[in-house]
């Protein structure tokens, strides 16, 4: 897959999958974005921002190795640059981010606990397939990766892989 049907193909996942978790769904349990409050403005905007930076930075990373994050269309090199050095789960972690940066700056109740369930679905998904999946496609590599990076929490410092400069 050439950098430009990645892009698409990114694009497209980023539309359907980002788009509905941080999206349709927290609209349509908010009425519509409907704020409660004020209170977290401030934290909700940074948390939001920041997870949208890490979010569409990791999919830019996927369309560079010609790939998509998409489980139909993945790349055939493990990704392991920009945030992916500090932490294996980014997307998810960034999505999480954006929920919640959500849920404070719409002091929206119900999204906090969309967001705990968002994040336990996708736990389990990683657990069940994707870790399972990247075992198999990238072998010792992937487990290599996997016991110096973080699934949830990020290092500190950047991951520097064996063959990285």
């Amino acid at each position: 897959m050439g950098k430009l049907k990645a892009a698409i193909g990114s694009a497209v996942f980023f539309i359907i999958a980002p788009g509905l978790v941080t999206g349709l769904v927290p609209w349509w349990l908010t009425d519509g974005f409907e704020s409660k409050g004020t209170w977290g403005r401030i934290p909700g905007a940074i948390l939001f921002l920041g997870g949208l930076v890490v979010l569409v930075h990791s999919f830019v990373r996927f369309v560079m190795k010609e790939g998509t994050p998409a489980p139909v269309a993945p790349t055939k090199h493990l990704v392991v640059e920009g945030f992916y050095r500090y932490v294996r789960n980014p997307m998810y972690v960034a999505i999480t981010s954006i929920v919640l940066g959500e849920a404070l700056w719409l002091a929206q109740r119900p999204l906090f606990v969309y967001a705990a369930i968002a994040w336990a679905i996708t736990a389990l998904f990683v657990k069940g397939y994707e870790e399972p999946t990247l075992k198999r496609q990238f072998g010792e590599e992937y487990e290599n990766y996997k016991r110096h990076v973080p699934a949830w929490l990020p290092r500190l410092t950047l991951w520097r892989p064996p063959s990285a400069p």
